[in-house]
């Protein structure tokens, strides 16, 4: 593509970002002075790579911008731009680590990022490595999330199938989806501890999760704080994620 042509499709996405509705290949003629055919190649483009979706009446619009989590789950930039600042507000409030944790493609935990507190002692996570879901804070709000289909699926790929083992896994996400946290006073490392809450999308997806962890006898200490910051936090995350086209 030209540098031309990138610019334009930049500015059709950026226009169609602040449309409230879907609009059509004559809108976009229009709006862009751009001729039908340029117009009609972009928006092709758009909709083959899953930014754009057309409707049945032949309407355009955008599904997602760049950096946002498509149906794959696996592109992640707008959630790193928007919520590490957030992050950090909760990593300076608790003197504590903090992190956003995903799903990869197994349904382990992958951390985007890492922000660490400024103390000699602290929980530095090697977020190179994936970790069983449930055995994590952030695994365990977004398993609470899971439809009954993906949940059973999670159990059936794991090996979690036992009846006892099922149902004492079942039993914590429920009341994880219930507290809209999730507290974990022994960490899969010796001496850890956390807490993590979900962040959704503008649909009510649960997308990631926010993470604040830390040595276990501090943590323990400010359990109550550690759990009203990180759950005020994903609020917070999951806000700045509905905004509206108008305000994008």
């Amino acid at each position: 593509m030209s540098g031309r042509g990138a610019e334009r499709i930049l500015e059709l996405v950026e226009w169609l970002a602040r449309q409230e509705r879907a609009r059509s290949l004559v809108d976009v003629v229009d709006a862009l002075s751009l001729p039908k055919s340029s117009a009609l190649m972009l928006l092709r483009t758009l909709v083959e790579k899953g930014y754009v979706s057309r409707g049945s009446s032949g309407l355009y619009q955008l599904q997602r911008l760049p950096g946002e989590a498509g149906a794959d789950k696996y592109a992640w930039g707008t959630i790193v731009r928007k919520i590490t600042p957030l992050i950090q507000q909760g990593v300076d409030l608790t003197g504590e680590s903090g992190f956003i944790g995903v799903f990869d493609s197994e349904m382990r935990v992958k951390y985007l990022n890492k922000i660490l507190p400024a103390r000699e002692i602290r929980y530095d996570r090697d977020i190179t490595v994936s970790r069983d879901a449930f055995q994590v804070t952030s695994g365990q709000v977004l398993l609470a999330q899971l439809s009954g289909a993906d949940l059973n699926k999670y159990f059936s790929d794991t090996g979690l199938c036992g009846l006892s083992k099922r149902q004492e896994v079942e039993n914590k996400l429920k009341e994880v989806k219930e507290c809209g946290y999730a507290v974990n006073l022994k960490g899969t490392v010796e001496g850890a501890a956390g807490v993590a809450a979900p962040i959704f999308d503008k649909h009510g997806n649960c997308l990631a999760a926010v993470n604040i962890a830390g040595p276990h006898d501090r943590i323990k200490e400010k359990k109550e704080l550690i759990i009203k910051v990180v759950t005020d936090l994903a609020q917070k995350a999951s806000s700045s994620l509905v905004l509206k086209r108008s305000d994008v």
